[in-house]
């Protein structure tokens, strides 16, 4: 049931960088001279060393940072590469440089100079942590230096609060936003993060891995060609502005009222990048009209496109520079006062089987009414969205930061189960014989199958999105009429006109009133739960 349509998703111009010898390493050296934007992400392989807590000092043996085996690169390749050249890497190519294969002096001065290069912007989101344990990585095989500055650089977080203030949204703090929401907002792109904590260490990497690493990088450059929009609109008059919040086409909706751009809008486009290309000699002959200089030929858009992305670099960029202390591993103050207190019991040493066992707290023969029904710490509330979507009640705290006692006294007074992966929830042997449960894995799609197996629940196709994703409340019986879904719409939620052109169902939540029709996403949804229950269609 689709609260807005999902664009489709482009096809990947994705390139892995395994050895200095290959073609990919050649395309990616020439991407990286001919491109002045660049969007860059990495993934890691996490700490598991054991550090022993001792009574005289806070710990024994240094922390290490963690080690970084994989970095994404997406260049925006300019109009100065060759054809040959253009042909042979793409206008946005995503390079996976493995880390873990190539040799690191082959990439070390390639990085470096990228980095500090005055003629060339870029993008990351929240990078200093990404750029400290790249560093490290480089300093751990005889790198002196490493890595200790990035400039010029534009966060994501902050072109999306730049673009939200122009359309008179409230700005928050930019660590409260995920680059998933971004790219929803933005993009209407939906980017899955379950991925996320994957084996990033395990090598081949996974059709998945790929993909989701590539993503990550790409879509920077996607939400940065919007805000470049933005900007040229702002400080040259040359667009139509359109809201932010109306925006259902991309690009391709801001050009349709200009008409210089009507071959753009002619031709189909699958990114924002593309469009923005697209529109490059068009800037670049307005931007020369402008300056009385008709000399210009049109197609050479360099100096104007180089103009806005230094002025965009004055206005909004940033620098990430590393001081001394962010060279020092460090541990957290939990995991400190985990050690000092002695507090590391794994869940064999609290004496308790992560195996169901014993009677289930919603068990008629107990007091309860049959129904399944679950609790939700923070550790999985993605997996409480899951269950809901297969129409099992998941509830979450209704404590905004529970503590372990709130989260177990909720699950015995609602006769819920209590779904976790905090292990220190499992010393509570009080309700822990009958109210806990710890999930093994670690993937929502796995979480979801190890729930029903473990719990034996019977999941039917009638079942699914039968519940309110957003509150665990449940549906009014009877599906809205056209009439009572725009009064019920009215200053809460916006509904597609195109909607109205079929024979939709509308749907409503009794408790948050959210309202819900059957879309695309709705029957791709029905489509993912099936197959991941195991339902026979």
């Amino acid at each position: 049931m689709d609260l807005a349509k999902p664009k489709s998703r482009p096809t990947l111009n994705i390139f892995m960088v395994t050895s200095p010898y290959s073609p990919e390493f050649s395309y990616f050296q020439s991407a990286l001279r001919h491109s002045s934007i660049i969007a860059l992400d990495a993934e890691w392989k996490p700490v598991r060393s054991r550090q022993i807590a001792d009574s005289s000092e806070d710990y024994v043996g240094e922390p290490t940072f963690p080690t970084v085996t994989l970095l994404q690169i997406a260049c925006r390749v300019s109009h100065g590469v060759s054809d040959a050249e253009v042909y042979s890497v793409g206008n946005s190519p995503v390079f996976l440089v493995d880390l873990l294969s190539i040799p690191l002096s082959t990439i070390w001065e390639l990085l470096r100079d990228m980095f500090v290069s005055p003629c060339v912007l870029k993008l990351g989101f929240r990078f200093k942590q990404d750029l400290v344990n790249l560093s490290s990585t480089f300093a751990s095989q005889g790198f002196p230096s490493g890595f200790d500055r990035i400039e010029p650089f534009i966060d994501i977080t902050s072109m999306y609060y730049h673009l939200k203030q122009l359309n008179g949204g409230k700005k928050f703090p930019k660590d409260t936003i995920s680059l998933a929401t971004i790219c929803w907002e933005i993009l209407s792109i939906s980017l899955s993060k379950e991925l996320q904590c994957s084996d990033w260490s395990s090598r081949p990497l996974t059709e998945g891995q790929i993909s989701y690493a590539a993503a990550d990088a790409y879509y920077l450059l996607e939400v940065f060609a919007i805000f470049e929009h933005e900007f040229l609109t702002k400080e040259t008059g040359i667009y139509k502005l359109t809201e932010l919040s109306s925006r259902t086409g991309g690009l391709k909706e801001l050009f349709t009222d200009f008409n210089a751009c009507k071959n753009v809008v002619r031709t189909k486009y699958c990114s924002a990048s593309d469009m923005m290309k697209a529109c490059y000699p068009i800037i670049n002959f307005l931007g020369n009209a402008a300056m009385g200089s008709s000399s210009q030929p049109v197609c050479e858009a360099s100096y104007i496109l180089d103009k806005h992305i230094l002025d965009i670099a004055k206005f909004y960029g940033e620098k990430i520079v590393l001081k001394e202390a962010d060279r020092k591993p460090r541990l957290s103050r939990r995991k400190r006062v985990r050690q000092l207190s002695g507090n590391t019991k794994s869940i064999e040493q609290f004496g308790i089987n992560n195996n169901w066992q014993g009677r289930l707290p919603w068990d008629p023969a107990f007091g309860g009414d049959g129904c399944s029904k679950f609790l939700c710490d923070v550790m999985v509330e993605g997996l409480a969205r899951h269950l809901r979507c297969v129409g099992i009640d998941a509830a979450i705290s209704s404590f905004k930061k529970p503590d372990p006692r709130q989260l177990l006294d909720q699950a015995y007074k609602e006769k819920r189960v209590l779904l976790t992966r905090d292990a220190k929830l499992l010393k509570h042997q009080y309700l822990a014989s009958n109210q806990v449960y710890m999930v093994k894995s670690l993937l929502k799609n796995d979480q979801l199958l190890e729930v029903i197996e473990t719990f034996h629940l019977n999941i039917s196709e009638e079942q699914l999105m039968s519940r309110c994703t957003k509150c665990n409340g449940s549906f009014i019986q009877k599906p809205l009429t056209y009439e009572e879904a725009i009064e019920a719409s009215k200053g809460f939620q916006i509904i597609p006109n195109c909607l109205f052109d079929k024979d939709t169902e509308f749907w409503q939540c009794t408790d948050c009133r959210q309202l819900y029709w059957e879309g695309t996403q709705y029957h791709n949804a029905v489509e993912k739960f099936v197959n991941i229950c195991k339902l026979s269609t």
